[in-house]
């Protein structure tokens, strides 16, 4: 790969892995490590095949796309079902780290983890990521209708198991 391509791909990558990061994090329910690891298997992916990708209309969103169809693979795989914690289940002590709110933050991100992988990769695409249907289906690999029933579906349980407690947080 040529200097000037390199430069172009620092540069894209120094501007998109932040938002990466995060699309990752929410994807990946707050587990950092396994985001961390998805931004760099993404952005691996997208220096292989920069001088083809930087041709495109949208890289950014290209990036997008490779990001969530790296999470999903990761989810088909028998080691996916594994989760790091911050602390042992009995010390009952709550991390404040993140966020304005960070019992909200936990709740949701619990909320996210609980959902099937393409559940969670349709909300953030659609909600997070601010995509299309159409974008969203690009990405996920499927159609346009798939994409608005399982957004449907999506929403429904996770309505469902924040029931009543996401109201407590709500400012009305």
């Amino acid at each position: 790969m040529g200097q000037v391509r390199r430069d172009g791909f620092r540069e894209f990558a120094a501007g998109r892995s932040g938002h990466l990061y995060r699309s990752a994090c929410l994807l990946a329910s707050g587990d950092t490590h396994l985001a961390e690891d998805l931004v760099q298997e993404t952005l691996g992916r997208m220096y292989l095949r920069w001088g083809r990708i930087s041709r495109i209309d949208n890289p950014a969103a290209y990036a997008q796309t490779v990001l969530v169809r790296a999470f999903l693979t990761h989810q088909r795989r028998r080691s996916a079902g594994e989760r790091p914690v911050g602390e042992f289940p009995d010390s009952g002590a709550r991390s404040a780290a993140g966020g304005a709110d960070p019992e909200l933050r936990l709740t949701l991100l619990q909320a996210l983890g609980r959902l099937a992988p393409k559940d969670r990769a349709v909300l953030v695409l659609r909600y997070w990521e601010d995509r299309s249907v159409e974008e969203t289906a690009d990405a996920m690999n499927s159609s346009s209708a798939a994409v608005r029933t399982r957004t449907s579906r999506a929403l429904a349980r996770l309505r469902e198991q924040l029931g009543g407690s996401l109201a407590a947080f709500a400012d009305l």
